[in-house]
Formats: structure tokens, C-alpha cells, sequence
């Protein structure tokens, strides 16, 4: 018997991000994206209120679930927190979020992901689905025992929730150390189902900018040495040697709580979309217009 998590053609189902300028810009490369499907709206903290809803709504036309990151150290205020959240829900149909701690000079009241899913505002607005954030490789400059209770605070918060909660990951290139972490935060007691990161195709020369921005340079030494430095950086990066070990964990070891993969578009989103569409993660279906608010499918 199959297990759920793998399709038909035995592969993990995906999710993908975008930035509010490129939903906003370039709304075309949204089509290419299956009905129903996932989509992160990044915050970098650049983008304004406006824009950030704009962006929202254009994914929730496209027939796709916007899913914006909410960073808590960059709200101002608690207002500036409601107002961002209350305007998402109301102007662009948002039921799914992902609560981060984000990094901002001067942060605000809300000093972390905790913090922000303790106000409640998220179950007060209806929010169906919060994603919190993992770091297999570890986060800089936070302790293990701290990423631990913090995670176990979570679940207390999400017992109290009528939101469903998962982890969504940073990106990395060792499924070997996500195995490992895997078994680690279940020894902690997570009953979080797991998306993991992976970086879509893409040129080595970008991987290597984002990894050093990510702190993932560890993970990428081993795929580098595993490939050759040369070779890796003149072919590019195949995400398959990430996903396949994966993809194996399922069928040997059924009861993890690994559940699908979110996919960095760092190669753009047209070539990220036409891969997973050939590899048979996604699924091509045609996007009807929806009525407003739309029905979000669980």
C-alpha cells in the first residue's frame, strides 16, 4: 500500500515562496503553479503593508493558497501586528500563515514567534493553519535547549489552537543531517508533521549566496565534496540528490513525521515550477476563477 505523502508517481507534494514583488510584477509565473497549491509571500522587511496585501490577493486569485510570513520583530506595535493580520484575512482571503521571529535593527514589542502566537490573534481572526520554523542545521546564535523548549511551548500553544500546526525548514543539501534531526526533535516529543526545504535547480554560484546569507554553508561543503566543487559549479545543483533520500525515508520508516517539501525558487519560479511539474511532485491543473473569500481546500 502507498503511503499518502508519496503520489501516484511516488514523490513528495510541494509547496514554493515568492517575494510580494515578484507576485505583484510578474503575476504570469503564478499560472504555472497547480490549483490549491501552497505559496509563501516572503517578508524581508522592505515591502509595505499595501503591498504585502496586493501580493496576497494576487496568489489568492490564481486559484493558490497565500501563505505570507508573519515576522514578529518587525511589528512596531502590536496595532502594526493586527492591522498587517486583520487587513491578509479581510482583503486577500489569507487562512494559513507561517510565524517566524524575523530579524529587524530595532524590534518591536513582539520578540519572538512565541510571543506573537501567544496574543491569540491568530485563532481570533480564523486562521486554519500556522507553519513555524525549522533549522536542521541549527539556528546562529540560539542554543538547542532553547529551539527545544521553544518548540515544546508550541505545542502547548497549538493544543490550546484550533489552527493546525507544521514545521516548514530552511534549505539545505545533506539529507543525511535532516535524517538526523528528524530523530532528534521526535526524541524531543514533536507531533509536528515536517516540510523540508530544498533548494530548487539553480546555479551554483546562487547557491552559494544564499547559503552563506542562510548559514547553511556546512550543508553545502558536503554537497560540494560530494559532487566535486568543479563539476557542481559549472552543471548546477540537481535537487534530486536531496529528495531522494527523503522521498526513501518514507517507505522505510512510515511513522515520520516527514510530510512533504518546500521548495527555494532560487533558479526563478518558472524554472522551479517546469521541474517539479517533470519530476511529478505537481500536477498541472487548469485555475478556475473563484468567488471571494475563497473555499481553502485542507
Amino acid at each position: 500500500m502507498t503511503d499518502p505523502r508519496l503520489n501516484a508517481h511516488g514523490r513528495f507534494a510541494a509547496s514554493t515562496e515568492v517575494s510580494p514583488r515578484q507576485a505583484l510584477e510578474k503575476p504570469e509565473t503564478l499560472a504555472l503553479v497547480p490549483r490549491l497549491s501552497r505559496v509563501y509571500l516572503t517578508d524581508l522587511g522592505n515591502a509595505s503593508d499595501d503591498d504585502i496585501v496586493r501580493a496576497a490577493l494576487a496568489i489568492h486569485d490564481k486559484g493558490l493558497v497565500p501563505v505570507p510570513h508573519m515576522a514578529a520583530r518587525r511589528y512596531q506595535s502590536l496595532a502594526a501586528f493586527d492591522r498587517r493580520l486583520r487587513r491578509l484575512v479581510g482583503e486577500a482571503g489569507v487562512r494559513e500563515v507561517l510565524a517566524i521571529a524575523g530579524e529587524a535593527d530595532t524590534p518591536g514589542p513582539l520578540t519572538s514567534s512565541v510571543a506573537m502566537l501567544e496574543t491569540g490573534l491568530f485563532d481570533d481572526l480564523g486562521i486554519e493553519r500556522i507553519a513555524i520554523a525549522g533549522h536542521p542545521e541549527g539556528a546562529p546564535d540560539i542554543p538547542t535547549d532553547t529551539i527545544r523548549a521553544f518548540l515544546m511551548r508550541k505545542h502547548e500553544i497549538a493544543a490550546q489552537s484550533d489552527a493546525h500546526f507544521h514545521i516548514v525548514t530552511q534549505f539545505g543539501f545533506d539529507p543525511q543531517r535532516v535524517n538526523i534531526w528528524l530523530d532528534e526533535i521526535a526524541s524531543w516529543g514533536n507531533r509536528f508533521p515536517v516540510h523540508i526545504g530544498v533548494a530548487g535547480p539553480a546555479k551554483m554560484t546562487t547557491l552559494l549566496k544564499y547559503a552563506a546569507f542562510a548559514g547553511v554553508e556546512n550543508s553545502l561543503a558536503f554537497l560540494k565534496k560530494r559532487g566535486g566543487a568543479v563539476v557542481s559549479l559549472l552543471s548546477g545543483y540537481d535537487p534530486e540528490t536531496m529528495i531522494g533520500p527523503l522521498e526513501a525515508r518514507i517507505e522505510t520508516r512510515p511513522h515520520t513525521q516527514l510530510e512533504q517539501i518546500h521548495i527555494f525558487p532560487f533558479g526563478g519560479l518558472t524554472k522551479t515550477s517546469e521541474w517539479l511539474l517533470q519530476r511529478g511532485s505537481w500536477s498541472y491543473q487548469p485555475i478556475p476563477l473563484r468567488p471571494f473569500p475563497a473555499e481553502i481546500a485542507q
